[in-house]
């Protein structure tokens, strides 16, 4: 059992739909990137292309909803409650965890046993998170400079012309899909670090509340 409770209200019905949209997109995108990279197995090019552009779109305007929605949506912004306000409260540096950066860091690398108390995100969550926005647009715009149809648009010729060419737009298209893949990884092992549980209620909205809470 799960050493504290994991409410509803900390994840909205619809950030849970939108973190699916994400995490479907972003699992697409890498699979079917890689394959456009290494093309191992002949004949699937077309579906890989066509594949990776929809979800590219499908996570672009699902990452521009779900910021929008920060400001709109109330959740809980603390640990184990059900008290709501802002989302976008929970991006930002608080009083409850603000000055943790350095315990937060030890508990990772299991240098510390206790998780020291917190927000409802921790201050290595919320870099992160602060983080992977500009980093998804930044892998969309650089798509968009390579994709057929956008990529002689002025925009987007601009920055390939500024980078040096196509080439190496690739390289840097190429190389922030890893960045993409480290995110995920790194936030699978931030999330689970108290079992299923959180997982539980990101992914079915069901709730965890150990006995006697």
């Amino acid at each position: 059992m799960s050493e504290r409770a994991f409410y509803r209200e900390e994840h909205p019905p619809v950030f849970i739909v939108t973190h699916w949209l994400l995490l479907l997109g972003i699992g697409f995108l890498i699979l079917s990137g890689l394959y456009i990279h290494y093309p191992l197995i002949p004949g699937l090019m077309g579906l890989a292309t066509s594949t990776h552009t929809f979800w590219a779109f499908v996570v672009v305007l699902t990452l521009v909803i779900r910021v929008a929605l920060a400001f709109f949506v109330k959740d809980a912004n603390m640990m184990s409650s059900r008290e709501v306000d802002a989302d976008i409260k929970n991006w930002l540096p608080q009083k409850a965890n603000r000055h943790q950066l350095w315990p937060t860091i030890k508990y990772y690398l299991f240098m510390k046993k206790e998780r020291p108390i917190s927000a409802k995100y921790g201050v290595l969550q919320k870099f992160a998170y602060l983080l992977v926005v500009p980093v998804m647009l930044c892998a969309a715009y650089t798509g968009f400079s390579l994709w057929g149809p956008t990529h002689t648009w002025s925009f987007f010729s601009a920055g390939t012309a500024w980078v040096g060419g196509l080439m190496y737009m690739r390289i840097i298209h190429f190389f922030i899909m890893w960045v993409v893949v480290v995110f995920v990884a790194v936030h699978v092992y931030i999330s689970s670090i108290y079992g299923m549980p959180p997982l539980k209620l990101m992914l079915l909205g069901r709730e965890t509340i150990p006995e006697g809470q």
